[in-house]
């Protein structure tokens, strides 16, 4: 499959940031992408490195017509889409991704597991954490999971993907230039190498307060080797992948099916 990231930046008019969102899907279907990735919140600036501001303007829920939209123009453009909004659902506020097919449909849903509190990520002041915790989905090219920025940290949370079939892993996240943008590469790499199974991760970029977002959005394959990786500057990345090689991967180096959980506690 032809996968495109569209690493991009984003402004605090939600209309700007949702039009853009939707030129990106049009451009990747120029491409032949199957399926575009977009950054972490990318309907708004990343008000999470501030503390308990009131950002219900951009909280948007599964009925909104940015959402509605979304969906229509996969389908006309004929690709699928992960993008990802600070959603509300039953009451809390989630940073959520959504899989969206090529007619339209939102078939899958992952919300953010481990949630940050720290200088410039405080998250807990406005997401809640996932109560169904990490999830893969089923679709014409193979098993998809999303792992949502802060968890990728967790070896556990791309293990538990990969565990449950998952061919190809997608990150939206917001990296900046103050953290280890090389040791961040590797660790995409090394979990990739590790699980046998393909990862894309879509950084945002441009300077937002006093933060700066680094881009260098990745792909690489399921044996840790990078298939396109972007710079700092606002671009469509695309790469082909081959889901299938993940579960050959596997087979060929067994990682995972000689994994001895009984003694890991």
């Amino acid at each position: 499959m032809r996968i495109g990231l569209a690493q991009m930046s984003m402004k605090s008019d939600i209309e700007a940031n949702f039009q853009k969102s939707i030129d990106f899907i049009h451009k990747a279907s120029k491409h032949g992408v199957d399926l575009i990735c977009f950054p972490e919140v990318q309907l708004s600036t990343f008000f999470a490195q501030f503390e308990k501001m009131d950002v219900s303007k951009f909280v948007i829920e599964e009925n909104s017509r940015y959402i509605s939209d979304i969906k229509s123009t996969c389908k006309e453009t004929g690709i699928f889409a992960c993008p990802n909004f600070y959603m509300e659902e039953g009451g809390k506020r989630y940073d959520m991704s959504l899989l969206i097919d090529n007619k339209g449909c939102i078939i899958g849903k992952q919300k953010m597991v481990h949630v940050a509190q720290c200088e410039f990520f405080y998250e807990q002041d406005y997401y809640e954490p996932s109560e169904e915790g990490f999830q893969v989905f089923d679709t014409e090219f193979g098993k998809i999971g999303i792992v949502v920025c802060f968890d990728r940290h967790y070896p556990e949370s791309i293990r538990t993907e990969t565990l449950r079939g998952a061919e190809l892993i997608i990150i939206p996240t917001a990296n900046t230039i103050a953290e280890p943008s090389e040791l961040f590469q590797w660790e995409v790499r090394v979990q990739a190498f590790q699980n046998s199974v393909n990862i894309a991760m879509c950084n945002r970029v441009g300077k937002e307060d006093r933060m700066v977002f680094s881009g260098e959005s990745i792909v690489c394959d399921s044996n840790g080797n990078i298939l396109s990786v972007a710079g700092s500057d606002e671009t469509l990345l695309i790469a082909e992948v081959d889901l299938s090689k993940a579960s050959e991967t596997r087979k060929m180096k067994p990682y995972t099916s000689l994994r001895r959980p009984e003694l890991y506690k």
